[in-house]
């Protein structure tokens, strides 16, 4: 039984097709789809860190008639109490809760794990799936530190597992268009490119070291990050703001804008990075830049630029969130899942409208429906070998731009890179950010 359910998932991509945006054939609910197609026949899924965006994307994966979420992991358990009840709710199937995701792992009729644990989690989790000959969806950055984004290329190789990175605009049907239209030359040469985030996040004061809450496996939730103290302004989301963990505004927001200024002007690899930024707006235990520019320059006569603000959130273009590409003949603009051309008298010569909700300032589920198709690309790509939107590589590629403008500001220096691979030249001190320390005894490896 289990065998001949693996081929129909490696063979069987008919009628995925019909699914679009969460949703189904006009006339026909979710649930009798679900009927029509089987149990055996839908790809099941497990879901690792629930509490946010896991949260979000487990609720969202329960919704598509051609998945079951079977298993939820979180080191929380009040968010897995939670997830479990929203997810049978929805799906009228309780998933079973396994607090460690490596447990999990070991399930046969698990087919993908679903990886939104914090940052420093991304790439090791993913791993030890590919490992275990799981597919991987696996929430943006894909990597912590450019090494581990390496390591994640050459696992996806070796094991041979879909591994899709969650840069869910990749999927979006007017981003597509828009990119296209870039890269079809209706600006002309796009020559550069500028993308921005723009937030009001409050201080995160000064936490005090205190006891780790009952409710929390603070030992499991560190997992390969070298032991700190559990302070009381870290768990759940400040975690971003510390290096040890986190990775910064510019890869917890910005990896999604330079993705799509790599994707339309067609670069991989830069020849140079600079950073300059810091923490400005507030003195408090918030270690990563709150305000930051990355500028990136490539070796076909092209750059592009991130603004990040995550303490003033006055919007760029109009918009908190976006990317904004300036050819010879013109510039083009994209704004959610819409996009606007321009001449080069600034006259507007074709306007996309977005017909979907998005609202980007929500931090855990902007773009439900829109976020659906790329759950599909990723289902077609293990059903029937579909080409994945966002492959482990291109995911790679975006997420080191960031990651490199982190390091050129942390080094207070500009870096020269390979265009070959995005290493770093001649630079020690730059270098040795490359790669990360590890917990001993939990160092990822292929």
């Amino acid at each position: 039984m289990e065998k001949s359910r693996r081929s129909f998932l490696k063979h069987a991509a008919k009628g995925t097709a019909l699914i679009a945006a969460g949703g189904i054939l006009p006339g026909i609910s979710a649930k009798s789809y679900a009927s029509i197609i089987g149990a055996n026949e839908r790809i099941r899924v497990g879901v690792m860190g629930v509490n946010a965006r896991g949260l979000a994307l487990a609720q969202n994966y329960a919704k598509q008639p051609n998945c079951e979420v079977v298993s939820i992991s979180d080191v929380d358990s009040r968010a897995t109490v939670k997830c479990i009840a929203k997810v049978e709710e929805i799906q009228k199937k309780k998933p079973v809760d396994i607090p460690d995701f490596r447990k999990a792992l070991e399930q046969k009729d698990m087919d993908a794990l679903i990886v939104a644990a914090p940052d420093h989690w991304h790439a090791p989790a993913a791993i030890l799936a590919a490992k275990a000959g799981k597919h991987v969806y696996l929430e943006k950055p894909c990597s912590h530190n450019p090494h581990e984004g390496e390591l994640l290329v050459a696992a996806q190789k070796k094991y041979k597992t879909v591994i899709q990175m969650g840069n869910q605009r990749r999927s979006w049907p007017n981003v597509i268009k828009g990119i296209q239209e870039v890269r079809d030359g209706s600006i002309g040469r796009a020559y550069f490119g500028k993308g921005w985030y723009t937030n009001n996040r409050q201080s995160i004061g000064r936490g005090k070291e205190s006891a780790v809450p009952e409710w929390l496996n603070y030992d499991l939730w560190q997992g390969p990050a070298p032991r700190k103290a559990y302070r009381d302004n870290l768990i759940h989301y400040n975690w971003h703001w510390f290096w040890n963990w986190g990775t910064g505004e510019a890869l917890n927001n910005g990896t999604h804008m330079i993705d799509l200024l790599r994707w339309g002007m067609g670069v991989e690899y830069p020849v140079k990075v600079s950073s300059s930024g810091g923490r400005y707006r507030y003195e408090d235990d918030w270690e990563t830049p709150d305000t930051q520019v990355i500028n990136l320059e490539f070796d076909n006569n092209s750059g592009m630029v991130w603004e990040g603000r995550s303490c003033n959130g006055k919007p760029v273009e109009g918009n908190s969130a976006g990317v904004l590409f300036y050819g010879e003949k013109g510039s083009l603009l994209i704004d959610g899942n819409a996009y606007t051309i321009y001449d080069l008298d600034n006259k507007v010569v074709k306007d996309v409208k977005n017909d979907m909700k998005i609202d980007a300032r929500n931090l855990t589920n902007p773009a439900e429906a829109l976020d659906a198709l790329h759950f599909q690309n990723f289902f077609d790509a293990i059903r029937g070998g579909s080409p994945l939107n966002s492959d482990i590589l291109s995911g790679h590629q975006s997420t080191l731009l960031c990651q490199l403008g982190n390091i050129a500001l942390r080094t207070g220096s500009t870096l020269h890179t390979d265009p070959s691979n995005g290493r770093i030249k001649n630079n020690a001190a730059a270098q040795k950010l490359w790669k990360r320390a590890y917990q001993p005894g939990w160092e990822p490896t292929v």
